[in-house]
């Protein structure tokens, strides 16, 4: 199993108690899912390791975990700080205007006003906005990932239909056409 087939679930916080238990961070919409969670992936060593669940106890966003072959303080230490990964499989899937962000690249993105933006190649999470990350050419457009941008998703035409706040799309178009006229009076001036 690749990271690419799978998500992140959270991570190891803490070992907890004396027997090898481990503190999970969940970094999921709704925790109350995994209560029965049988397995996870832990990341060691840019690897994702199987591992089974025997017990699980989950309280909001956190869980307390017995591993199965973790059963001493030294290998629970061993996973503390690791990524927690489970299969794309596993998600259920969404509708409307819903999404996960590691859909997402492939799309056509299309706006209300300029028509097609280009392929989304990703999204950027910064802390305090998520953006699509739209190219075409050579351009890159950024537009946040806001339900009131976002019109339409068709999943089944990989297309993501968008109205951008005015003006927008005019600073990644207009930079690209000043860019170009800037060359041509640069060249202009060489002769």
């Amino acid at each position: 199993m690749t990271k690419e087939e799978c998500f992140n679930l959270g991570y190891i916080s803490r070992r907890v108690g004396n027997h090898g238990d481990l503190a999970f961070v969940l970094d999921v919409d709704d925790s109350s899912r995994y209560k029965k969670l049988e397995s996870v992936f832990i990341e060691i060593n840019n690897s994702l390791i199987p591992f089974f669940i025997k017990k699980i106890a989950v309280s909001g966003s956190f869980c307390t975990v017995t591993l199965d072959g973790i059963d001493t303080l030294e290998r629970a230490d061993e996973l503390v700080k690791s990524g927690l990964y489970l299969p794309l499989s596993f998600l259920p899937p969404l509708t409307g205007k819903k999404f996960y962000y590691h859909e997402m690249p492939g799309y056509l993105a299309i706006d209300k006003t300029y028509g097609e933006l280009g392929i989304v190649k990703g999204i950027l999470d910064f802390p305090n906005q998520a953006v699509f990350q739209i190219i075409k050419d050579k351009n890159e457009i950024l537009v946040p990932v806001k339900d009131d941008f976002i019109v339409n998703i068709d999943r089944t035409l990989r297309i993501l239909s968008l109205d951008a706040p005015e003006g927008l799309i005019d600073i990644y178009i207009n930079k690209s056409a000043d860019t170009d006229s800037e060359k041509e009076t640069d060249d202009e001036a060489k002769d």
